[in-house]
């Protein structure tokens, strides 16, 4: 039997074309996580900027219920006491009746005045509810977006571990949709999946 010099330069020639070609995947998946962990930081700066605003918009909302509801008791202690005084005037000396007369009608501008502070506190805490769910929506966005890029890296790290290519291609389905819902966060897009956030919430 003999051996032909042509079957070892041939097989030779198939495993440098295999290794450029695991060489080029090799790229392109570096490329790529290159391109998802800069993109990640930049929406994870904004997404921390936006969980600030959050937190302030919760305290304010709290501290605006909390001065509502101190109001409110001020505004019942005053009505309490212009029916107390009221009482007071019918059963009084003529006399006195000015005196009290002047202390009901001091009562009763409190009590106007602490309704509308209190209004305007209930108007103001209900603001603070509506920049919360605002900037919650923005949340979200960048939630999902950092979750699909995680998922997409990891496909990608498997991708360069076995050296197969389709496993590359079904990696760019969450990196695209990855990218997608970080730049919906970013330039405030009214995208949100409501049922993928109740899921994972």
């Amino acid at each position: 039997m003999e051996i032909d010099p042509m079957d070892s330069v041939e097989s030779g020639d198939d495993e440098t074309a295999a290794s450029r070609a695991h060489s080029r995947l090799n790229s392109r998946v570096a490329i790529t996580v290159a391109l998802l962990a800069t993109f990640m930081g930049i929406c994870k700066v904004k997404d921390d900027n936006i969980v600030q605003g959050m937190q302030q918009a919760q305290a304010d909302k709290i501290d605006h219920w909390s001065f509502y509801q101190a109001r409110n008791i001020r505004q019942d202690v005053a009505q309490s006491t212009v029916a107390t005084l009221t009482v007071q005037r019918h059963a009084a000396a003529p006399a006195d009746r000015t005196a009290i007369d002047s202390s009901i009608a001091k009562f009763q501008a409190l009590a106007k005045d602490e309704a509308t502070k209190k209004d305007s506190l209930r108007i103001q805490a209900t603001e603070d509810q509506k920049t919360y769910d605002s900037l919650n929506f923005r949340d979200d966005q960048f939630d999902l977006s950092d979750t699909l890029i995680a998922l997409a890296i990891s496909l990608l790290a498997l991708t360069s571990l076995t050296k197969k290519e389709w496993l590359f291609w079904i990696a760019m389905v969450p990196t695209v949709l990855g990218a997608f819902m970080g730049l919906a966060g970013l330039a405030g897009w009214n995208v949100h999946p409501d049922a993928i956030t109740r899921l994972l919430s």
